[in-house]
């Protein structure tokens, strides 16, 4: 099992945007994009319907002391944009390794932002991991573009759950060593 070491959340800045730690005005924002469908299903863990509190059960774990994930919002605030484009995060596993995840929501689709955001979470390091995973669903070559742009390799194949699809969806697994 992973030493847990708890550590405030850094602000990680980007071109277009800064990486911070939720908070809890994110939740109207959070819960329009992850209420669709599109965006749901794109996901393990976000069921479809969005239950009513899911969203802030949510964003009071990310918030959380002890936690094992490290959730970041990108907020294209400063630049003009939304407060709130997606989520990127780091899920502690085994000793000196993590899981990426990302969501972006639908609107913002095709624009760059989850490529953006996951090689500004990457370059920050901030787990200070030696090995980064991250999984896709299969009928989603957008997202592995996003992995293998911030040099992400194949690992395999596998399936996972979807909340929202209620069923094993075929995945595709990547790997990146750190330096």
């Amino acid at each position: 099992m992973y030493q847990e070491v708890m550590t405030a959340q850094p602000v990680i800045e980007a071109e277009r945007f800064i990486l911070r730690p939720l908070r809890k005005s994110d939740a109207g924002l959070m819960a329009l994009y992850t209420g669709d469908k599109r965006v749901a299903a794109g996901t393990r863990a976000i069921p479809h319907p969005l239950p009513p509190g899911a969203t802030e059960a949510f964003i009071a774990r990310a918030m959380a002391d002890g936690r094992s994930e490290d959730v970041w919002a990108i907020d294209g605030s400063a630049q003009g944009l939304d407060e709130l484009l997606g989520v990127v995060s780091l899920t502690r596993m085994e000793e000196n390794q993590s899981e990426l995840g990302y969501w972006i929501g639908s609107g913002f689709w095709n624009a760059g932002f989850a490529s953006e955001a996951v090689a500004a979470l990457v370059a920050a390091n901030p787990h200070s991991a030696r090995t980064l995973f991250a999984e896709v669903f299969q009928d989603n070559p957008g997202s592995a573009r996003v992995l293998t742009n911030s040099g992400f390799e194949y690992l395999g194949d596998a399936e996972s759950y979807s909340v929202a699809r209620e069923t094993r969806v075929p995945t595709w697994t990547y790997l990146k060593k750190m330096a």
